[in-house]
């Protein structure tokens, strides 16, 4: 699963792809965050009508057909397992796909994280709910996948990560034969590269707060 992360860089520290994206809106909301969880805001990157574009969206999915969006489920993960056969994911999984950068992820008070302290990108899918009175919320969630040696001891589940370079081919708008390939990338990603630490005392105090 992927319940905790983090995006604790400043802005001109993010993913080029993202960072050429943020228009003077975002610039002035950004602020690197040490934890980040469930039903709070996202920085999210996503492509609508062709064009990428950078968001703020709702961590905890909210399908566009629900009737009211405080009642009901609202996942911050999503299996790859299920995405073909979950309506909540369905439409999502092959017309709303995103990515959602990262500095690290916990998992059972560890940190996860690159090597060489660079971002990353978390594989998502997105949704817009409207309402009868013109009111429009935007939400996300988080894919996991089976996890690879460095999260096995930890978790049965992560988060799937997305490689710098193959944003667009995530994000496009394919169906069929276009999601097929794109399954390889749902499987557990190679742990090379990567390390597996404790926060600082006080990240840890924050962290288990926030748990």
């Amino acid at each position: 699963m992927c319940g905790r992360f983090a995006l604790s860089i400043p802005a001109s520290d993010l993913p080029l792809p993202l960072r050429q994206r943020l228009d003077p809106a975002h610039q002035n909301r950004y602020a690197p965050r040490d934890l980040i969880g469930p039903g709070e805001p996202l920085l999210v990157l996503r492509r609508e009508d062709k064009d990428a574009s950078a968001a703020l969206m709702l961590w905890g999915l909210i399908p566009g057909w629900t009737k009211d969006p405080l009642s009901g489920p609202r996942p911050f993960n999503a299996r790859v397992e299920t995405l073909d056969d979950k309506a909540m994911f369905r439409g999502a999984w092959r017309h709303r796909r995103c990515l959602i950068p990262a500095s690290c992820f916990f998992e059972k008070g560890w940190r996860i994280r690159r090597a060489d302290h660079q971002p990353f990108w978390l594989a998502g899918l997105w949704e817009r709910w409207l309402g009868a009175d013109g009111s429009e919320i935007e939400s996300v969630t988080i894919l996991t996948t089976t996890p690879n040696a460095l999260i096995r001891p930890l978790h049965p589940r992560m988060p799937v990560v997305i490689p710098d370079g193959l944003e667009d081919g995530w994000m496009a708008a394919v169906d069929g034969a276009g999601l097929r390939a794109l399954q390889p990338l749902l499987d557990a990603w190679d742990p090379t590269g990567w390390i597996r630490d404790r926060p600082g005392d006080s990240e840890q105090l924050s962290l288990f707060e926030r748990a």
